[in-house]
C-alpha cells in the first residue's frame, strides 16, 4: 500500500532495536483519512471471505477494526486487557507484550464471540505475534472460525508471520518492513512491485 509506505517514510520514526513509532498518525494521534484508506484495503483483501464479525485487541487495533466493520456493516468485538467486574462468562488467555514488557490476562465475553462466528482479526502491528496468537486462542476456545488476520504494519524481520502461518493462519499485512534502524526503514519488496 503505497500511500501507507509514503506516510511511514514521511512521519514515522525508526530507532535501533527494530522500533518504529507511528504515533503521529496511527496509534496515538490518528489520521482518519488514512485510516479510511487502510480499512478499504483490508476490505478488498478479505473480500473473498464470508465473515460475520471483526475482532481486535485494545487499544490500537480498535480504530482500523471499526472502520473495517463500518465498510462491511459488521459488528466489531475487541478483546479486553483487563476483565471488567460486570463480565460474567468469558474466554481468557495470557498475552506477553514486548512493547510494555508485561503479561496481560486478556478476555472476551462469550456473549459476543461464539460457535459459528466467522471472524477476521485486525490490528496495527505484527511483530512477534503474541497478541495475534492470544486472540487466536480465544477464537478457538469460543468455537469460532478464524478466517484471516490483517495488520497495518508487519515487522517481517521478527517471527510473527512465521508463527501464524505455522498455525495455518492467513496473514494480510498492508506494509511489510524488512529492516529498521536509526532513521532507516526498508520495506519488503512484494512480487507486484518487482
Amino acid at each position: 500500500m503505497e500511500l501507507l509506505k509514503e506516510r511511514i517514510l514521511k512521519d514515522g520514526k525508526s530507532f535501533d532495536g527494530g522500533i518504529l513509532k507511528v504515533d503521529s498518525f496511527i496509534n496515538h494521534q490518528m489520521d482518519p483519512i488514512l485510516m479510511k484508506s487502510i480499512a478499504a484495503e483490508f476490505v478488498k483483501r478479505f473480500s473473498d471471505l464470508n465473515i460475520n464479525k471483526i475482532i481486535t485487541i485494545e487499544a490500537s487495533g480498535i480504530a482500523p477494526a471499526i472502520l473495517v466493520g463500518l465498510e462491511l456493516e459488521l459488528p466489531v468485538v475487541f478483546v479486553k486487557k483487563a476483565k471488567p467486574k460486570t463480565m460474567q462468562d468469558f474466554y481468557a488467555t495470557q498475552v506477553y507484550s514486548f512493547t510494555k514488557d508485561r503479561t496481560y490476562d486478556v478476555c472476551v465475553s462469550n456473549q459476543f464471540l461464539g460457535e459459528g462466528d466467522n471472524v477476521i482479526f485486525i490490528d496495527d502491528f505484527l511483530a512477534n505475534g503474541n497478541a495475534a496468537l492470544g486472540v487466536r486462542d480465544l477464537i478457538k476456545q469460543a468455537g469460532a472460525n478464524l478466517m484471516g488476520m490483517g495488520f497495518i504494519i508487519e515487522k517481517s524481520f521478527q517471527e510473527g508471520r512465521g508463527r501464524l502461518m505455522d498455525q495455518g493462519v492467513r496473514v494480510e499485512s498492508l506494509v511489510r518492513i524488512d529492516w529498521l534502524s536509526e532513521n532507516s526503514i526498508e520495506f519488503v519488496q512484494t512480487v507486484d512491485e518487482e
